[in-house]
């Protein structure tokens, strides 16, 4: 079974982060376009995306040059997903995790472009839809689209158990988003900035979860599109590799 076209361009690379002690592996598709960086489901790798065909549902897109895509390693495995650890530390590795992203995966991001000042857009489904999310709104300047599909966007319901602390409060959309003052982010969140929040209502699906993070975004006077697909889209694959390539054909402008 071949997951992908064998002509579409596709580049495997890595290193050692400095910040999270492992080895951390990319996986690049396509050669120009503009950069989307696709984060994977629950504890799942960086060919996730690739082995469930949603790369294959947007290759269209990349071999017309509109797209090139970065699909990276989730932390879950060694963090919110992993009960034995203290809930301090998997946020201190959250933390850890969005400094990799930001310190390292942008600028290699930006030197495969050779543009030091590109701005990425960013997608996921799931807990890949939380990463997204969490990314965009931490540093709107390094990022410019949000396509969040079937996500949630505050950790305290299901990972917290009543903790707090800044590792917590600057990685849980619900909490930060909310104190989000600054002018010129606000500026970027409002102007410069595509914002796409998408669920189903079917099963598996936690649609009032989209909604409240809609509801925060509309208080904050950030315009978005919330969409609620119908009571059959289910929390699943299928779904998924129908919502992202609608989204990058008919509704995101570049």
């Amino acid at each position: 079974m071949q997951f992908i076209d064998p002509q579409l361009p596709k580049e495997i690379f890595g290193w050692h982060s400095p910040r999270l002690g492992m080895d951390m592996p990319i996986v690049r598709y396509g050669r120009g376009g503009h950069p989307l960086l696709l984060f994977p489901t629950a504890a799942a790798d960086f060919l996730e995306n690739e082995r469930f065909f949603l790369i294959k549902s947007i290759e269209p897109l990349i071999f017309a040059g509109r797209l090139q895509v970065f699909c990276i390693d989730s932390i879950n495995r060694h963090a919110w997903m992993k009960p034995q650890l203290p809930v301090p530390e998997k946020a201190r590795r959250q933390a850890l995790y969005a400094g990799y992203i930001e310190e390292e995966v942008v600028p290699h991001i930006r030197r495969v472009l050779d543009d030091p000042s590109a701005r990425i857009a960013t997608s996921g489904a799931s807990f890949g839809a939380f990463h997204a999310a969490n990314m965009f709104f931490r540093r709107p300047d390094l990022f410019d689209t949000l396509i969040a599909m079937s996500g949630f966007y505050d950790l305290a319901p299901d990972y917290l158990e009543g903790q707090g602390g800044d590792d917590v409060f600057y990685n849980n959309p619900m909490w930060f988003v909310r104190g989000i003052a600054h002018p010129d982010t606000l500026e970027t969140l409002r102007k410069k900035s595509q914002i796409f929040l998408v669920t189903g209502q079917g099963k598996w699906e936690a649609p009032h979860a989209s909604e409240r993070f809609a509801e925060l975004l509309e208080h904050k006077g950030i315009p978005h599109t919330f969409e609620k697909w119908g009571f059959d889209v289910e929390h699943d694959w299928p779904w998924w590799r129908r919502m992202l390539p609608h989204y990058l054909t008919e509704r995101v402008r570049w």
